[in-house]
């Protein structure tokens, strides 16, 4: 056996032995905190519509909306406080009385005008409504912001499932655009290990970013820790088909100095295995955790 291979032997066992559910993994994947982002709203921008004068009177009515579009933006909802614009989705503001007080209501509606749900914000006495103040408008926005992007999300996951060619119906197109930083023939074999890993995950790999739903590439940093062992840290960057950053998978392992030949092998097969399992859990989380049906399970 070469010196390349005992060492790729070495090195795997550092990752796979220990037997032990509680024991760590030190290349298992962990998706970055933009991992688990739904995209919402399903419009590329919302617009806020300021209330009727029957709703609210006077410059107050202007003030809400913007304080909702505000809070929406503050809750990451591309919305602005304006006029509805042809071929956007628009958010309208109303409110009616109830036990408590007046209830706001806002109402989603699509490019067409069609309403697409409703919430309801915290009721608010009478008096302090008509009044207008900035506080109470802030106060009501931020305390219905949330409940209107959850909204949104349910409205785009609802689209998402009724269309045959979304995500949620079909496996994801995945580019792996390649590893650069590794030594040795560590780029390669990497990225060839990726390729053939994701597959047996239910997604679909290609090499060209034309067409994919994610991208992702891969970088390999070595470094000399304090006890003289070799840090290997690996990062599997994903994006979206617009470049978006949605998180990363990081992988990072502390191996005896010099483990590291020039042939990664074996190695490069279980840094694949794990890091596809936390990229394939990334892309679950963007399309809220449904994975598509599997065609060869077909009726």
């Amino acid at each position: 056996m070469g010196r390349d291979m005992r060492a790729g032997s070495a090195l795997l066992g550092l990752f796979v032995l220990g037997g032990c559910a509680a024991a760590p993994q030190p290349f298992a994947g962990h998706p970055g905190a933009l991992g688990g982002r739904l995209a919402a709203p399903p419009p590329a921008r919302l617009d806020v519509v300021a209330p009727a004068p029957d709703v609210m009177a006077g410059p107050a009515a202007v003030d809400l909306a913007t304080a909702v579009a505000t809070a929406l933006v503050a809750a990451e909802v591309p919305a602005v406080a304006q006029p509805a614009r042809a071929g956007d989705w628009r958010l309208m503001i109303g409110a009616e009385p109830g036990a408590m007080g007046i209830v706001p209501r806002f109402t989603v509606l699509d490019p067409a005008g069609a309403a697409q749900g409703e919430v309801r914000g915290a009721p608010v006495a009478p008096a302090v409504w008509q009044a207008g103040a900035s506080t109470t408008l802030t106060a009501a926005a931020s305390e219905a912001a949330p409940k209107i992007a959850e909204l949104l999300t349910s409205i785009d996951a609802a689209r998402k499932q009724s269309d045959p060619n979304s995500l949620y119906n079909r496996p994801a197109r995945v580019a792996v655009l390649g590893v650069r930083g590794a030594p040795g023939d560590g780029n390669n074999a990497l990225a060839l290990q990726l390729r053939r890993q994701l597959p047996t995950l239910g997604e679909q790999v290609q090499e060209s970013a034309e067409g994919a739903d994610f991208i992702v590439s891969g970088e390999v940093r070595t470094g000399t820790t304090p006890d003289g062992s070799q840090r290997v840290e690996i990062q599997w960057a994903v994006n979206d088909a617009a470049g978006h950053d949605l998180g990363r998978v990081i992988q990072v392992n502390d191996v005896p100095a010099g483990s590291i030949g020039p042939h990664w092998g074996d190695v490069a097969l279980v840094v694949a295995q794990q890091a596809a399992a936390g990229i394939k859990d990334m892309i679950l989380k963007q399309t809220g955790g449904r994975t598509p049906p599997d065609p060869a399970k077909a009726p």
